[in-house]
């Protein structure tokens, strides 16, 4: 007869060993198969990179294609390859196209460039448009920028010629679109991107991931997997030994139960004997048996409508700030608890906004004259409308209004086919648009702290704050394309006089009066915003410094024929302004402000209402007193 011990020990390996044995044998295989899952991912991380880079270089190239299509506009076609070839060697362009009509008039520079910018400029008369594509991107670079450990690229033009590649032996291979291909007894995981080129041609970046780049993660992972493992098997040996020494034969019967329960098998009962503390024991473990069989089913009921609300909360906790997300959770769930299948959602974003469709589940084909009679019965009623076509039944319930005594948000209308809507179903739909209401509040008030946290509350232009952020961050790209960019400061004369004489109300519309003419004055690439006080700053991308001299006068001649109303009494009120502009193309963003400073408060000590212009010895003076 088999000992306890034995028995014992059975139970171990059974329950514990072969099950461990098993989950190791699977956690070793996804160890494996998560190798070639991380290089997918570096892949496809690499591979939106390259994306990100390559539209950011299109969309730089296309500003800088402005720029040379202005600089060329009067060229004669004669003159353009010329005029072409030198302004492309002083903005550093890799290739310059110039298309005259359908024609190509001039192509210069490295054929291997990419994500170029197109600029169309329109001529007068019967001259034909010319279209200028400019790019400051070779492959050469783009690939060694997106060149990592692991990750090689390949950049090929449509015709499948190579136009750069960091792995050479890559290059005259027929790359997939995505997959996985040997190279020199390593294996790649592949993913390749067509994106636009020169003259409508396709440039495809195929970006390569080594898969055994991560085998050493792997291997550590493997380490740790055997290592918790052993140590759990260790662990259950020792516990096990030491209940073998304290338990006695009779445990037999419970091994035998846990076994049967450990099957899921609840029909049979423990046997007990006697009344010692082993048959009180038995009959527990059976009322506990009989317990765990009943919970086990209702869990199972309670499972499935967690899920459902578990789901519905992530939905609900993901849509938080997307306003039309919030709208189509609404008509799903309002679909789900009226037993709906087709529904629509109308809404307006601004109270002076019409009212729209904005999602719509289902077909309503046919449906539009009682979806309409139910919204206008919402709108004239309690909230709430019905109407009814054969037997499709609609209800419809009015989202609250966007502000007090202001229009609804929008309506919420479901159908279904065979049964109208009851009284508990209008109420749930009630309760619903309640809910949807408050969130959509939340979202808007969301918005609005986010815009005031960037925008100034009396003049509508960038904080200072955001105007700091905003030259940082375009100074950055000056460091990395080297192109100018030019900064105005304007200070209003003699602007506390104005507060002493007229009052602060007045010295406030006086600075909102200047603010929306620097706006209107300004480009619209240009960046407008309240330095600080009185004092105004004006951020123009791509301009060198007379392009903001002849800005900055534009701006001054615009506020010193600005007649502002006076608020206490008839009549208008003149104000003036000193401006200083600064330009720089090295990136350093405090000495820039510093320059354009300096330069307004020349222009105040040399008379007020005038220009001046930052050089290295000298400031010239535009405007007069």
């Amino acid at each position: 007869m088999m000992s306890f011990r034995t028995r014992l020990t059975t139970f171990f390996v059974v329950i514990v060993v072969v099950p461990m044995a098993a989950v190791g044998f699977l956690v070793f295989r996804l160890i494996d198969d998560s190798q070639s899952g991380r290089a997918d991912a570096r892949a496809s991380g690499i591979a939106s990179a390259a994306t990100s880079v390559y539209e950011n270089a299109s969309r730089q190239a296309s500003l800088r294609a402005r720029t040379v299509a202005t600089g060329l506009a009067l060229t004669p076609v004669a003159q353009l390859r010329s005029r072409a070839v030198a302004l492309a060697g002083q903005a550093g362009l890799a290739r310059v196209t110039i298309k005259v009509g359908p024609v190509t008039a001039v192509d210069t520079g490295d054929r291997a460039a990419i994500a170029p910018g197109l600029a169309v400029v329109t001529a007068s008369g019967a001259r034909p448009a010319r279209t200028v594509e400019v790019s400051d991107l070779t492959a050469a670079q783009y690939a060694d920028d997106l060149k990592g450990p692991g990750v090689q690229v390949v950049v090929r033009a449509g015709d499948g010629s190579t136009l750069a590649a960091t792995l050479p032996a890559a290059a005259g291979l027929r790359l997939p679109k995505r997959g996985s291909i040997t190279i020199s007894a390593t294996r790649y995981r592949v993913i390749t991107q067509p994106f636009a080129g020169f003259d409508r041609a396709t440039v495809d970046v195929s970006v390569l991931s080594n898969v055994g780049a991560a085998a050493g993660s792997v291997a550590g992972d493997r380490v740790l997997a055997a290592v918790f493992i052993i140590g759990f098997l260790l662990l259950a040996c020792f516990f096990s030994l030491l209940s073998s020494r304290a338990l006695h034969g009779q445990l037999s019967r419970f091994l035998e139960a846990a076994r049967r329960l450990g099957s899921g098998d609840f029909s049979s009962a423990v046997p007990t004997a006697g009344r010692d503390e082993f048959a009180l024991l038995g009959e527990e473990f059976n009322n506990m048996s009989k317990q765990l069989e009943r919970r086990l089913g209702e869990l199972e009921q309670e499972r499935s409508r967690v899920r459902k609300s578990i789901r519905r909360i992530g939905e609900a906790f993901a849509s938080g700030l997307d306003r039309d997300a919030l709208l189509e959770l609404a008509l799903q769930t309002a679909m789900d608890a009226t037993n709906a299948n087709r529904g629509r959602v109308s809404a307006r974003q601004t109270a002076a906004d019409p009212l729209k469709e904005t999602i719509h589940m289902g077909r309503l084909a046919g449906l539009e004259a009682p979806i309409y009679d139910a919204e206008r019965r919402a709108l004239e009623a309690d909230g709430v409308g019905e109407a009814s076509l054969d037997d499709v039944h609609l209800a419809t319930v009015a989202l609250g209004p966007i502000g007090p005594g202001g229009p609804t948000h929008g309506l919420i209308t479901v159908c279904r086919e065979g049964r109208a809507f009851t009284e508990d179903d209008l109420e749930l739909l009630r309760s619903l648009a309640a809910q949807a209401t408050l969130a959509m509040a939340n979202v808007t008030l969301h918005y609005d702290v986010q815009r005031q946290a960037i925008t100034d509350d009396l003049t509508g232009l960038a904080t200072h704050g955001h105007f700091q952020d905003l030259l940082g961050a375009e100074m950055e790209e000056v460091r990395r394309y080297h192109y100018p960019v030019s900064l105005i400061m304007l200070d209003i004369d003699d602007f506390k006089s104005v507060n002493d004489v007229y009052g602060h109300q007045q010295g406030d519309l006086v600075l909102r009066c200047v603010a929306e003419t620097l706006r209107e004055t300004s480009r619209d690439v240009d960046v407008p915003a309240r330095y600080g006080g009185e004092e105004l700053a004006l951020i123009l991308p791509h301009t060198d410094l007379e392009g903001a001299y002849e800005i900055a006068e534009r701006v001054r001649s615009a506020i010193a024929a600005l007649q502002v109303p006076l608020i206490a009494s008839q009549g208008t009120l003149s104000v003036t302004t000193s401006v200083g502009a600064a330009a720089s193309s090295d990136g350093h963003k405090d000495e820039l402000i510093a320059a354009a400073d300096g330069a307004l408060y020349v222009a105040k000590r040399e008379g007020k209402n005038r220009t001046v212009r930052a050089t290295p010895d000298t400031a010239d003076v535009g405007g007069g007193e």
